[in-house]
């Protein structure tokens, strides 16, 4: 992987991690049209992650640090509840990640038809989100856990992570603002565990051939497209603006899939 490559994908990861048209997808796509060979690029893959798990840090910063400050009063405050709402829903992609990693893995191997038709899945998604009725309701511990799946269900390369996990809790009835931010912080769960896996499973000595300046180029355009999609987001979940990347959605899958 050179440096335009690594800049490529970085881009790629960083705006599609939270825009609602699937980080997984676009990468798939990026490696075939690149070129690049995806088994190689362990240590760019948890890169990549890692600068945009800093990149909700940032945007989230004070949210996170008032809910761990509430959580460390040791008390069952709101903030803890939310805490612990944030840990069940990752129930669902943690048992996926333990039992079913290798078969989640096999799925991603450049099929674009795959890609694309998951791709249109998530167009209907956020067609159905976008003409449900707005409702003003807050987030269960029932309603964390149904996102918790459709996060879940995010892991087939072309359902969008983001997409799949606000549109649920949009047809739930969860308040637009809310759902964004729950959807947003109940990533840094999952992504901080498997990152930690792989830094502790994998050898990268062996698996990466990637050098150290592309590494640092595919993590600050991750980190910096991460910082812009995140905030672009809130705003366009706010102002119910999904209908247009699902419009984005079904263009980019029909393409996938005619173009295999």
């Amino acid at each position: 992987m050179n440096e335009i490559q690594a800049l490529i994908l970085g881009l790629l990861q960083g705006l599609t991690e939270f825009l609602p048209v699937s980080s997984s997808g676009h990468l798939e796509i990026g490696h075939a049209v690149l070129g690049v060979k995806a088994e190689n690029n362990l240590l760019f893959a948890v890169t990549v992650h890692v600068a945009t798990v800093l990149s909700t840090l940032v945007v989230f910063r004070k949210d996170i640090v008032k809910l761990l400050t509430d959580l460390f009063a040791f008390q069952w405050n709101e903030s803890t509840q939310y805490i612990f709402k944030l840990l069940f829903s990752a129930l669902p992609v943690l048992v996926l990640g333990l039992f079913f990693a290798e078969q989640i893995e096999q799925l991603f191997t450049g099929n674009l038809i795959l890609v694309g038709s998951m791709l249109l899945i998530t167009a209907g998604l956020l067609s159905f989100a976008h003409f449900a009725k707005k409702r003003e309701m807050q987030i269960t511990w029932g309603k964390a856990f149904i996102i918790g799946i459709a996060q879940a269900l995010a892991v087939m390369p072309g359902i969008s992570r983001s997409g799949a996990t606000i549109a649920t809790g949009l047809l739930l009835g969860t308040k637009k603002d809310e759902v964004a931010r729950f959807s947003f912080l109940m990533v840094l769960v999952p992504i901080l565990g498997a990152a930690f896996l792989d830094l502790v499973g994998g050898d990268f000595s062996e698996k990466s051939a990637i050098g150290t300046v592309p590494l640092l180029v595919g993590f600050v355009a991750a980190f910096i497209s991460g910082l812009l999609a995140c905030s672009l987001m809130i705003k366009v979940v706010k102002r119910g603006k999904l209908i247009y990347f699902a419009v984005y959605c079904l263009i980019i899958g029909l393409i996938a899939i005619f173009a295999a």
